[in-house]
C-alpha cells in the first residue's frame, strides 16, 4: 500500500493529478455559510471504496466524510455532467496511448460493440423499473453497455430486466449516434438480429454485424468482437456495488458502473505500486 492510502481504492497522487481538474471549483461560502469541511479527494475517495466494497451509504467508514455529504457530491456530480466529463477524458486519454500500426488512435471511435446484462434486483429497486428476464429468470434490471473495441464503455443503460436487447439496443445506439458522430459499425450477438439491424442502417447510418456461434461449435468458444464486450462486464463485477442492482433509479445504477470504469482506467493511466490482486503473493 503506497503511502498515505488507507484503503487500496484511494487514489495515488499521479490519480489525484489526473482527476483534480476536471472537477469543478469549489463555489466560495454563501454568506453567513461555512466553507467545505471536506476535500474533493476525499470525497472521490469514498465514492470509489463504496463502489469497490459494495457497502450500503450509512455504512461508509468513519474515516471518510459523513455519507450524506458523499452522497450529494455523488448526485450532483451525476446530474451536472461532471462524471461524464471525468469519465469521457480518462477514455480518450487511454485511446491515444493505445496504438494501432504505430500510430496512437483517434480520440473518438468508429467501431464499438454492444451487448446487455441480467442483474438480480434488491427490495431498494423501484418496481416501476424492475421486470423479469424469462431466458435468464432474473428479476431485477438489465444493463446495455456499448464498449469500443478495446472494451471501454461508451454508453450504459439501465432497464428494466424484461426490457428486450433489441429494445435496449435501440436506446444505445440512439445515444452512441449523438454522441460519437465517427461511430458507425457495431459488432453485436444474435439477440439483435432483425429489426435493430435495419432501424441501424436507416436512422442512425450505423452498420450492425450480428457475429454469431459456427453451427459445427461445441462447449465454449471465444467469438471475434464479441468477447471484448464480455470482458467489460468480467470488469464490472469486479466492483461489488454492480454485482447486484441496489439503486432505487436507474440512472444511479448507471454512474456506478461510470465510477466503476473511472477507477479501472485511473489505474491503467497511474498504475498504483504494489501486487496486482491476481498476482501470486
Amino acid at each position: 500500500m503506497a503511502s498515505g492510502r488507507r484503503y487500496p481504492s484511494d487514489l495515488t497522487d499521479r490519480q489525484w493529478a489526473i482527476v483534480e481538474p476536471l472537477l469543478p471549483e469549489t463555489e466560495p461560502a454563501a454568506p453567513g455559510g461555512r466553507p467545505p469541511l471536506y476535500s474533493k479527494r476525499e470525497i472521490v475517495n469514498a465514492i470509489l471504496y463504496l463502489t469497490r466494497a459494495g457497502c450500503a451509504w450509512r455504512m461508509l467508514p468513519r474515516d471518510f466524510p459523513h455519507w450524506r455529504t458523499v452522497y450529494g457530491y455523488f448526485a450532483d456530480w451525476r446530474d451536472d455532467g461532471t462524471l461524464d466529463l471525468i469519465h469521457d477524458t480518462l477514455r480518450e486519454e487511454l485511446r491515444k496511448k493505445a496504438k494501432v500500426a504505430g500510430k496512437p488512435r483517434k480520440a473518438e471511435p468508429s467501431a464499438g460493440i454492444i451487448d446487455s446484462q441480467s442483474l438480480r434486483g434488491a427490495d431498494t429497486v423501484g418496481k416501476d423499473s424492475r421486470g423479469y428476464d424469462a431466458g435468464k429468470k432474473v428479476s431485477g434490471r438489465k444493463r446495455h453497455i456499448d464498449t469500443d473495441t478495446l472494451g471501454l464503455l461508451l454508453v450504459v443503460v439501465v432497464t428494466a430486466a424484461s426490457v428486450q436487447d433489441r429494445d435496449g439496443g435501440a436506446q444505445v445506439l440512439d445515444l452512441a449516434h449523438d454522441w460519437y458522430p465517427r461511430l458507425r459499425h457495431i459488432f453485436a450477438d444474435g439477440g439483435y438480429a432483425g429489426r435493430l439491424v435495419e432501424m441501424a442502417r436507416r436512422c442512425w447510418a450505423m452498420t450492425v454485424e450480428v457475429v454469431s456461434k459456427s453451427k459445427d461449435q461445441r462447449g465454449f468458444a471465444v467469438l471475434p468482437r464479441r468477447w471484448v464486450v464480455e470482458r467489460t462486464f468480467a470488469w464490472l463485477m469486479r466492483w461489488r456495488r454492480l454485482v447486484r442492482d441496489y439503486e432505487r433509479l436507474p440512472e444511479t445504477h448507471e454512474a456506478f458502473v461510470k465510477w466503476a470504469m473511472v477507477g479501472l482506467m485511473l489505474n491503467r493511466l497511474a498504475r498504483a505500486p504494489g501486487r496486482r490482486p491476481w498476482a501470486p503473493p
